[in-house]
């Protein structure tokens, strides 16, 4: 009788009979009981603790996309890397420098400065010149 009850109150609390059926099939000795037939004994597997380091990929995800990469690729690679980004990092300064001056002159706040100077970095990631 005590069995029906505790169906009927879970029957009451989740709208389903599933939850009390499954209490009322198991009970908490027999559960363990089962549990303990039914795991095998665990198996520890020897690990290694050398560690091995792998050297990280540093890919550019924009080479050869745009209409100006390859022109960019042929540049870097005549110049050299370290001056190539010398020269890109000026670039990309002084573009900066002409958007923040424009937003001054049309009265522009900095987050619509912000905005345009994403919108160029975007541009230019399409173009291909951060290839």
């Amino acid at each position: 009788m005590a069995a029906a009850a505790s169906l009927s109150a879970h029957q009451g609390l989740l709208g389903t009979s599933f939850y009390g059926a499954w209490g009322n099939s198991i009970s908490g000795d027999d559960y363990h009981t089962m549990l303990a037939k039914t795991t095998a004994p665990r198996q520890q597997a020897k690990v290694s603790r050398k560690l091995i380091r792998v050297q990280p990929m540093m890919k550019n995800v924009n080479e050869g996309k745009g209409l100006f990469a390859p022109l960019v690729v042929v540049t870097r690679d005549i110049v050299g890397k370290k001056r190539f980004n010398q020269l890109r990092g000026k670039a990309i300064a002084l573009h900066s420098q002409v958007i923040t001056e424009f937003c001054k002159s049309i009265g522009a706040d900095a987050k619509q400065r912000q905005g345009l100077i994403r919108l160029a970095k975007k541009n230019g990631e399409r173009l291909g010149f951060l290839a």
